[in-house]
């Protein structure tokens, strides 16, 4: 017979981690769509109801990101995460949310310019959001990136402060590129905080190039993909060939970009590739399945 007493020994019995899903539902907060400012991606995420009347479930459009949701994007280079994630925060800002945007690649500053030209380009007067976007500039701060508990005590202040309820962080990867066996604990440490906090958040990932182009893999592996609630992922296709040139009726040498939801706990969503298209005023839009090119 198993002796359980090592196991009493070692600690106590935490009843108040032990609920019923009835208990659980009454603190879960409501589910709502949270728009994306991504034209033709509000109406890939959906919900189910149980209609009155047959009994059988309904499908119905979300209309956005579900809220309180933790979402990566990850994609090589110049795929449009930054495009996204700046589209979401002059959308949400427009909307009079607070939206704290951290900068790690580039200072506050220089990213500043490109929300104001997202801005315009979205048809916004960007006097209408600069009062709704605060920084947190992590670019210009080295001991932001450095010190994980400076950083998150000083964007706990800048939630209190300005009642900030959207985030994001372009790019997570820039707080461990130098210590990848580091990426599950830092990200983990990210999803909890947003969780803590019942922020909508916007993680910005970079994947190696050399990786799988629709995968979920970034660097730092799949920490982020395995923890965050939902996850997006951009590729890009050089047109190089004359069977995909017929596949894509696309002329030689042009790029096609895909867009893909890798998952999502949260709600449901579609998940087939489709094209994604980057405007010549620098805005991304969602378009039809891949499929409907065959």
């Amino acid at each position: 017979m198993q002796d359980n007493k090592p196991f009493e020994q070692k600690g106590r019995v935490v009843k108040e981690g032990v609920f019923s899903l009835k208990e659980g539902s009454s603190k879960a907060p409501k589910l709502y769509g949270v728009k994306t400012g991504v034209e033709g991606l509000d109406n890939l995420f959906f919900f189910s109801e149980i209609d009155e009347e047959t009994g059988k479930p309904v499908k119905k459009i979300l209309g956005g990101y579900p809220s309180y949701s933790v979402i990566n994007i990850t994609g090589v280079s110049d795929t449009g995460k930054s495009l996204m994630a700046e589209q979401f925060a002059v959308q949400q800002a427009s909307e009079d949310k607070a939206v704290g945007f951290v900068t790690v690649e580039s200072p506050a500053a220089f990213v500043a310019n490109s929300l104001k030209q997202r801005a315009k380009a979205m048809g916004i007067d960007p006097s209408v959001v600069e009062e709704k976007i605060f920084f947190i500039d992590v670019a210009s701060h080295y001991v932001l990136r450095e010190d994980l508990t400076s950083f998150f005590n000083t964007l706990a202040y800048a939630i209190k402060e300005y009642k900030i309820s959207r985030i994001v962080v372009d790019s997570i990867t820039g707080f461990y590129e130098e210590k990848e066996m580091m990426a599950r604990a830092v990200v983990r440490r990210f999803f909890n905080f947003m969780k803590k906090w019942h922020q909508t958040a916007i993680f910005i990932s970079q994947k190696r190039s050399g990786h799988e182009e629709m995968s979920a893999e970034a660097a730092g592996g799949y920490a982020i993909s395995h923890i965050v609630d939902c996850s997006i992922v951009l590729s890009k296709i050089p047109i190089l060939t004359a069977y995909q040139q017929r596949i894509y009726k696309k002329p030689i040498g042009e790029l096609i970009r895909l867009f893909r939801i890798d998952g999502c706990r949260l709600c449901g969503h579609d998940s087939r590739v489709r094209l994604m298209e980057i405007t010549d005023q620098g805005l991304v839009k969602i378009g039809q399945p891949l499929e409907s090119l065959l």
